[in-house]
């Protein structure tokens, strides 16, 4: 029996020049809204069904291709479009880059979803597949294309589709808790899949099957988000939240972006942290901490401003701040970090760590001896990467694993081998995003890390969004975007270590094969 949804998978699946592609980018677009800060988390049901009948109407692998390639293109201009607003902050400079800002790197990353269609295309004509397994297959290709985006050349993983889970949708942090079990990645697979269900509408009203057959994509799609989100209330209720005795002092100074360098400015602005630093407390603080590179001098060749920081420091504390850091004196400047500085009360260095993940153009410029640009951040020298994810232990205060900027999202690569930490602390900019959708995105990006890791995250962002979530994603505090502000909280106590910190990927990779397993029974029986 043809019903409307039938019919509307067929009329989408004839839909041909300009509408089919327009539809294509708009249904992308639709998916980043699924995502924060906008966070209509139902729009995945739309886009994927959407993508999928208008797949059916492609003529060769290489049509699908095309179509991916538009869908993913509507994703990412309208995901990643903040991207471009670094450039407004010295636009005279850079005016050449935006075009390959707001639409190069969103047209670089749409060949994943092209790549994932074009899979399907092929496997499912070699092999003959059925609707199910062919919803099976793009499944798989689609969670592939993901990992492969996170971790291809530098990876971006950002706005994954199972960050439609990280934001405000009403019973979003339930679901999110399958990360602590699967990863981000998994929880992609479990999304996609789910959203990806309802296409196969299109097909099975046409057989002659029994109501309750042709109400199983709904019933499983169903299944597969109530069945993570009740264990994920469980989660929750086993683990309520408890804080420590620690306390700390999240320092929010606000400072934009076009004053940030400015040598007319830097006084007042170092005059603000420390005026932000040195506000009474009610509580005896464990260490003060300042946003990426806070301090835009040298720490450790400026004894004057390091004995003001050292001021300001607890007793018997630390300030720890983002900070540039450069080989040690007396010799001339020929290397440069992008660091997290320890500093105590009596002015010492007592730890220190480099930033290892650097952005490309931002902090160094790939092939730079060929190509005649320079990066977009302050500074004519490159900045030169750390060894990686690691524990800093200071007397008096937990462990803790450091992150500058959006090292935080890049899933598995937080905690280092050493030591288990007590908590995640994440330093960042995020000024030369404006009131764009980057910072909530970042925020929401940040705090999925702690579900998988069972750890509390401590965010420090020089305009925000600055906060604190406990080891289930629980906000303890967050301030506003742009707020002049400090936060003093009592730090949250550590979970126990995930199954996703013992076996990291591992169990993406098994839900992987998983899902290819409809499509290798779909081959056997074509070969019988």
């Amino acid at each position: 029996m043809e019903t409307p949804l039938c019919r509307l998978a067929q009329e989408v699946a004839a839909l041909a020049g300009w509408r089919r592609y327009g539809l294509a980018f708009l249904l992308g677009a639709l998916l980043a809204g699924a995502l924060p800060p906008i966070d209509l988390t139902l729009l995945i049901f739309i886009a994927f069904p959407g993508l999928l009948w208008l797949d059916e109407g492609s003529a060769s692998s290489w049509a699908s291709a095309r179509l991916g390639y538009v869908f993913g293109l509507g994703f990412f201009i309208a995901g990643l479009y903040w991207i471009a607003a670094a450039l407004f902050v010295d636009i005279g400079s850079f005016w050449w880059a935006l075009p390959f800002a707001a639409l190069g790197v969103p047209g670089l990353l749409a060949f994943w979803p092209a790549a994932a269609l074009l899979t399907t295309a092929v496997g499912s004509s070699r092999l003959r597949l059925s609707p199910n397994a062919r919803i099976c297959l793009f499944v798989v290709a689609w969670s592939a294309a993901e990992w492969g985006r996170g971790h291809a050349l530098t990876g971006l993983p950002w706005n994954l589709v199972g960050y439609a889970w990280s934001g405000g949708f009403p019973g979003s942090l339930l679901v999110l808790q399958s990360v602590a079990w699967f990863g981000i990645y998994g929880l992609s697979f479990v999304t996609v899949l789910a959203a990806a269900l309802p296409a196969l509408f299109g097909t099975l009203s046409l057989l002659p099957l029994s109501a309750s057959r042709r109400a199983a994509p709904a019933l499983a799609a169903l299944i597969l988000i109530l069945v993570p989100a009740a264990a994920g209330a469980v989660r929750l209720q086993l683990l309520p939240m408890i804080s420590t005795a620690t306390w700390l002092r999240l320092v929010q100074p606000s400072i934009p972006q076009s004053l940030k360098w400015d040598p007319g400015a830097a006084e007042a602005n170092f005059q603000r942290l420390i005026e932000l630093s040195a506000s009474p407390a009610a509580h005896p603080l464990a260490a003060v901490l300042w946003p990426e590179a806070a301090a835009t001098f040298l720490i450790e060749r400026d004894a004057a401003r390091r004995a003001a920081i050292a001021a300001v420091a607890p007793k018997d504390g630390y300030v720890i701040t983002g900070a540039l850091r450069a080989n040690p004196p007396p010799g001339p400047v020929v290397q440069v970090w992008n660091s997290i500085e320890a500093v105590d009360h009596d002015g010492t260095i007592r730890a220190r760590y480099d930033k290892a993940h650097l952005v490309p153009f931002g902090e160094y410029v790939p092939f730079g001896d060929w190509l005649p640009v320079r990066q977009i951040s302050v500074g004519a020298i490159d900045m030169s990467p750390g060894p990686g994810p690691q524990t800093i232990v200071l007397p008096g205060l937990p462990g803790f694993a450091p992150l500058v900027c959006y090292e935080a999202i890049f899933p598995g690569a937080v905690v280092g081998p050493q030591a288990r930490p007590g908590w995640i602390l994440n330093v960042t900019n995020d000024a030369w995003y404006g009131r764009s959708s980057g910072p909530f995105q970042h925020f929401a990006i940040a705090r999925t890390r702690a579900i998988e890791e069972g750890l509390p995250l401590v965010r420090v962002a020089n305009n925000g969004i600055s906060g604190v979530v406990d080891p289930v994603g629980r906000l303890v505090k967050r301030t506003g975007l742009d707020d002049i502000t400090y936060a003093d909280i009592a730090l949250p106590e550590a979970g126990p270590l995930t199954l996703y910190g013992r076996a990291g990927d591992w169990l993406f990779l098994m839900l992987l094969i998983a899902g290819l397993v409809p499509v290798m029974i779909r081959r056997r029986r074509s070969a019988a």
